[in-house]
């Protein structure tokens, strides 16, 4: 047994420390999950043997869609946060044709998927999931961040069944003081609305109507009546939208893609939430202070979640730490996705992930025996160029060994240049702006 563990570390391969990481650096295993703009698939790292999820963009359909920027800020963020109840970034790198973030594998599947499959949440998963949710909105309130999309498609379990937060691809930063004042997120989880051109518009009305079900009643009043803007708040109505709809299978509200947004304002100022009478009065009470229209009043911080009475019982340190075991364990003899990726990648894709390598081989050829005079779009060419030099690599295995004092080799050259462009502007990325326009310059 020994030897033929010896035997596999040797046929390791062993990468330069110096070298950045890239897509060679991983094994493809298979697709998973797909987003408007972005895929999903497990990966392995070659050297460490380790499993990951690899979200891939291409680059030349985020600038048809004008994500470019969105991908960025993502990035930017990503990069600067670690939770336990996150999904965490460990890698980001780029070739001519992708972007890739390696994140956290979670092999649980995502809420939506199991409501989905009709699994009916108990009360007391619910409650913690509530909880787990509480200590990461928590900890991204100390980071400055709305994550402004919290629904059930963007917490994913892990194989124990804890709940993690993922998708940050609209998530703002704001300032002490500031408010954020764009429409952004998922309608019927949202308290404050988007303005109809963010949707992309090849996105199905299912998603659509997900996006709008979700958003704050103070995120369409914003986009009304103007006003002072909205903060983290909204970020927990969304929780509170989300335990409605584990408890009971539909969202509190009905909303849809077509509502106009006047006619929103008047659903929430008018419309009573229906709770179930068989729910306890705890939980019941705990919906309550999670689905207060008015902000001001609304449960909206870790310190009105530990001094709720509906989570009297909450061993809050336990719980940071994963010791209280969730209700609901997703079976771990299944992979909870959709099984129609892997065949969509396999047979539909134009430009499968596994035959990047040749592909990518045959277009370099290609491209060094072609006169530049020969451009077939020149703008998309430059934006290309703009991303690919602005494009920040990220490695949170590097900066971990770089941080540990007892470790080497020592924090590698240039790492601290890197940082500083995060925070600077983009001057090639800006000259791009009439083909991939920001979303996100405004928060």
């Amino acid at each position: 047994m020994g030897s033929s563990l010896s035997a596999a570390t040797a046929r390791r391969p062993v990468f330069d420390d110096k070298e950045d990481v890239n897509f060679d650096h991983f094994q493809i295993l298979r697709a998973i999950g797909k987003g408007s703009f972005g895929k999903v698939c497990i990966v392995q790292k070659r050297d460490t043997e380790k499993m990951y999820a690899m979200k891939y963009m291409n680059k030349q359909h985020c600038i048809e869609r004008d994500e470019v920027r969105n991908v960025f800020r993502e990035l930017e963020i990503l990069q600067e946060i670690e939770h336990v109840f996150l999904v965490n970034l460990w890698y980001s790198f780029q070739d001519e044709e992708d972007m890739f973030m390696v994140v956290d594998l979670l092999l649980g599947g995502d809420l939506r998927y199991h409501l989905q499959q009709n699994v009916q949440f108990s009360e007391d998963t619910v409650r913690l999931y509530i909880c787990e949710m509480a200590l990461a909105l928590d900890y991204l309130r100390s980071q400055h961040i709305i994550h402004r999309d919290v629904k059930p498609d963007n917490i994913l379990l892990d194989e124990q069944g804890h709940a993690h937060l993922t998708d940050f691809n609209i998530a703002t930063i704001i300032k002490d003081g500031e408010r954020a004042t764009a429409l952004a997120g998922t309608k019927p989880y949202m308290g404050e609305p988007r303005p109809p051109a963010s949707h992309p518009p090849g996105q199905p009305a299912v998603v659509r109507d997900r996006l709008r079900q979700t958003l704050a009643p103070e995120i369409f009043q914003s986009f009304v009546s103007g006003g002072s803007g909205y903060s983290f708040e909204v970020d927990w109505w969304s929780v509170g939208v989300l335990a409605y709809e584990l408890l009971r299978g539909w969202r509190p509200y009905d909303v849809h893609s077509s509502n106009a947004v006047e006619s929103l304002v008047q659903l929430f100022s008018t419309v009573s939430v229906q709770y179930v009478p068989t729910w306890s009065k705890e939980m019941v009470a705990l919906l309550r202070k999670l689905l207060t229209v008015d902000p001001k009043h609304r449960a909206s911080s870790l310190q009105d979640m530990q001094a709720s009475p509906s989570l009297a019982g909450v061993l809050w340190q336990d719980l940071s730490e994963k010791k209280v075991a969730p209700g609901f364990v997703p079976n771990k003899g299944r992979l909870h996705c959709d099984p129609t990726f892997e065949l969509e990648e396999m047979i539909l894709e134009s430009r499968p992930l596994h035959k990047k390598k040749k592909r990518l081989a045959k277009n370099r050829s290609r491209d060094s025996s072609r006169d530049s005079s020969q451009s077939e779009n020149d703008y998309l060419q430059d934006c290309l160029d703009a991303i690919q030099q602005d494009f920040v690599i990220f490695n949170r295995e590097k900066l971990k060994k770089s941080q540990d004092p007892a470790s080497e080799p020592p924090p590698a050259p240039g790492a601290g240049e890197a940082a500083e462009d995060r925070e600077g502007p983009r001057p090639a990325l800006s000259m791009c702006g009439p083909i991939c326009p920001s979303r996100l310059t405004e928060s």
